[in-house]
């Protein structure tokens, strides 16, 4: 029989592939977007609408994954999931019609919405085995992942291989990877599936948890704010505003997914040094005073360098929301992240639209403006991240 320690890392390992295939997935289509459109003869607003049956499917039915993951094991959902979000991916590359593109992007966003969350209910299961934090790293995992994934992409398109046959070799690969991590995932503690037996219901019931759950995704909220602001933003701020070139302008969205997987592969033993608490107040300040200082200063580098300083200062914001939401009194982990997760999306879909109607009102750096103060945001909310006793 294996160790307690063999298992445990086999564990570890599972979760960190299994947050590999979910970065991997969707990331996959990006760079693929445009040959779709061409492909099936769409304008640019239906390719969008399209596109946007992703985030409506977790908004949608993204809590239905707290209920699964109490009666199957965050394990078991997380892995079966991400094997059907796998094996339906290359039906995107063969889609006859919009109808039929968004329904493919609809499935894919429910299978996204439901691995998120049984994949972090996870990661909080192996956590507590480990008696100390890992939650930043397989964050970073993630972000490594949708890189390349990417990247790997772009570089299909590049060289013309026909979508279908790209999307196939990436599910393929995704398929194997999440079958192994199945063998391995462990089974959720009792107390992580019966701390409530009515699950997302009882949760609206209790007041503590619905003040506790509403801070943590404010939080989320406003991290998330300073997250799409690199890649909303980022290029059209440069080139409008600053009149940087095509080159320069995509720096802001790199330069900031670089220095946040970084901080998350350093986040957990920062974590474990200063507290949950402390990491996420410093790093929101950080994050704040960079962007206020390169929106004053009007500059590309210093927007360059201003979005790589906040990458890395909201680097272990997510994680620390996710692993917080887990641990409320009194709510079962997979109903606490799937919570928090639908009430981020919705705020995901309110802060880009007020940045832009800001930016036709006035100017894309004074839209901006609003970033450093979600980041100020984020750092008045962080004391939600401090464990219950």
């Amino acid at each position: 029989m294996p160790s307690d320690i063999a298992v445990d890392r086999r564990a570890r390992g599972a979760v960190m592939a299994l947050f590999a295939v979910n970065g991997a997935t969707y990331n996959s289509l990006v760079p693929r977007f445009p040959a779709l459109r061409d492909g099936l003869g769409l304008s640019n607003a239906e390719l969008g609408t399209a596109i946007a049956a992703f985030p409506a499917a977790a908004l949608l039915v993204g809590v239905l994954a707290g209920p699964l993951v109490a009666r199957f094991g965050s394990g078991r959902v997380a892995a079966s999931v991400s094997l059907l979000g796998a094996l339906l991916l290359p039906l995107v590359a063969v889609a006859p019609g919009w109808w039929a593109l968004a329904a493919a992007l609809f499935v894919l966003g429910v299978t996204d919405a439901w691995t998120d969350a049984a994949m972090n209910a996870q990661g909080l299961v192996v956590q507590e085995r480990y008696g100390r934090s890992i939650i930043n790293g397989l964050h970073a995992t993630w972000s490594v992942a949708a890189v390349g994934a990417g990247l790997l992409g772009a570089g299909a398109a590049g060289l013309g291989v026909p979508i279908g046959w790209h999307l196939a070799a990436v599910s393929v690969a995704l398929l194997v990877t999440s079958a192994v991590a199945w063998v391995f995932t462990v089974p959720d503690p009792v107390h992580h599936t019966e701390e409530s037996s009515a699950g997302v219901r009882s949760v609206l019931r209790s007041r503590p948890a619905v003040l506790g759950l509403l801070a943590i995704a404010g939080l989320m909220v406003c991290s998330g704010a300073v997250e799409d602001s690199s890649a909303s933003w980022g290029a059209v701020y440069l080139r409008d505003d600053l009149g940087a070139g095509a080159f320069v302008a995509g720096l802001p969205f790199v330069a900031f997914q670089v220095f946040m997987t970084a901080g998350r592969i350093g986040g957990d033993r920062v974590v474990d040094r200063f507290g949950a608490v402390r990491v996420a107040r410093l790093g929101a300040l950080v994050a704040a005073v960079a962007l206020a200082v390169a929106l004053l200063v009007a500059h590309p580098v210093a927007a360059v360098v201003g979005w790589a300083v906040a990458g890395l200062g909201v680097a272990t914001l997510f994680p620390l929301a996710f692993a917080a939401a887990g641990a409320v009194p009194g709510v079962r982990p997979g109903d606490g992240i799937a919570v928090v997760g639908f009430l981020a999306r919705l705020g995901f879909l309110v802060t880009p639209p007020v940045i832009g109607a800001i930016a036709d009102a006035s100017t894309v750096g004074t839209g901006l403006l609003l970033v450093p103060v979600a980041a100020l945001g984020a750092a008045a909310l962080a004391r939600s991240l401090r464990p219950a006793r």
